[in-house]
């Protein structure tokens, strides 16, 4: 389940840092009567009653006129891209330009939020007149706990719905290989979230998880003929699709999350658009996670750039967005995208991502997607969701 992220906002001084102290219980921000204190946003992972796992952003006021301003307050605009759920802090009942201005945003970027009119032991305390609905009234110095902002934050929460990883593909019993390559790539001493993820799916559904590594899967398979379904790091497509006969089902872990989090139909018709690229274009790779990228293996800033540009035959330049920086403000320039599986952020913030890039009219596609369509595989490791999952073009047909 993705953790929740709520993002605190307000004017300088209206409670934003007092609050996120009461929410996680902790002195999470450092509170003081000078103007600007909160300079860069403030980030607690927490477990909160009846909401679970959160992410909590404190931020710079909004209204901020120090020297860096600006640079505080395009910082504090950022968060917006990263969060589930606004707190709007207020004081006594004044909601100004400033305010104004805040709410605006939520509403053109579809954020549900929250009024949190604090400060209600002071005497000149009053409530709003509108958004009645949407405030509560509070005091970050004297009400006895935050259960009516956490009642409120619970009806505000997006309808996650159910996870579907591979729910849909394996019954009880079946038997399902996960291919997890331990190369320099490789995080030390531990697995991938993608393949943690998977394990914990296949078990919930009273499956078998085997899991090893690429040069043992030629004897597993051949002393275990009944394998449900084989399950790859995407980096070695190649030679895992040589050794899976063709009865058994074969997709990647950044396939199934692009199934899970973002838009498999999108991402299949993107890479379409990689027949089309001339020289000169433009290729964005966006990682979304801020893993260390010093190997020479490294999946999105090497071997990626590699394949595309072996493929298309042409001579690309590739821009790398790490982690979820913004992305350019000139995305029109980019001929494509390529998007990770998102293992480390949430829908929403994946479906911002890849909103903005739509808007402006770049085809998006997948690490997976693109891994397999260069190496020739794509209609194989894509026919296990292709009856949900079919496109509008023959990619499938021509891959």
């Amino acid at each position: 389940m993705d953790k929740l992220h709520i993002g605190i906002y307000g004017s300088i001084n209206s409670g934003k840092s007092s609050l996120i102290n009461r929410l996680s219980g902790q002195n999470t921000a450092i509170v003081s009567p000078e103007r600007g204190t909160t300079t860069d946003p403030v980030r607690k992972l927490i477990e909160l009653d009846s909401l679970g796992p959160c992410v909590l952003t404190d931020t710079a006021g909004i209204d901020d006129n120090t020297v860096l301003s600006s640079q505080r307050v395009g910082k504090t605009l950022q968060t917006l891209e990263l969060i589930d759920i606004a707190i709007l802090v207020i004081s006594c009942g004044v909601i100004g330009k400033t305010e104004r201005n805040l709410l605006d945003l939520f509403a053109q970027k579809n954020i549900p939020f929250l009024i949190v009119n604090n400060k209600s032991d002071l005497p000149n305390f009053k409530a709003p007149d509108e958004f009645k609905d949407k405030t509560v009234n509070f005091s970050a110095l004297k009400s006895p706990d935050v259960k009516d902002i956490l009642s409120a934050l619970g009806r505000l929460r997006p309808s996650a719905g159910k996870d579907v990883l591979l729910d849909d593909k394996i019954s009880r019993g079946d038997i399902v290989v996960l291919v997890c390559p331990i190369d320099s790539a490789a995080p030390k001493e531990r697995l991938i979230l993608p393949q943690v993820k998977a394990i914990r799916n296949i078990l919930d559904n009273n499956a078998v998880s085997v899991v090893l590594q690429t040069g043992e899967l030629d004897g597993f398979l051949k002393s275990n003929p009944k394998v449900k379904l084989v399950v790859t790091d995407s980096q070695a497509f190649k030679e895992v699709s040589e050794i899976v006969p063709q009865n058994i089902p074969l997709t990647s872990f950044s396939m199934l999350f692009a199934r899970l989090k973002g838009n498999l139909d999108l991402y299949l018709e993107g890479a379409e658009h990689l027949s089309g690229l001339k020289d000169g274009d433009k290729v964005l790779i966006l990682e979304s996670c801020n893993h260390s990228a010093l190997t020479c293996e490294d999946i999105g800033r090497v071997k990626l750039p590699k394949l595309i540009s072996a493929k298309s035959g042409k001579k690309l330049e590739f821009k790398i967005i790490p982690g979820l920086e913004p992305l350019p403000e000139n995305l029109k320039e980019y001929a494509l995208a390529v998007q990770c599986g998102g293992c480390m952020v949430t829908k929403t913030q994946l479906s911002r991502r890849i909103s903005a890039l739509v808007k402006a009219g770049v085809p998006v596609s997948n690490y997976g997607v693109m891994i397999a369509l260069c190496n020739g595989i794509l209609p194989r490791v894509s026919e296990l969701f292709r009856k949900k999952h079919s496109t509008k073009n023959n990619i499938l047909d021509r891959a």
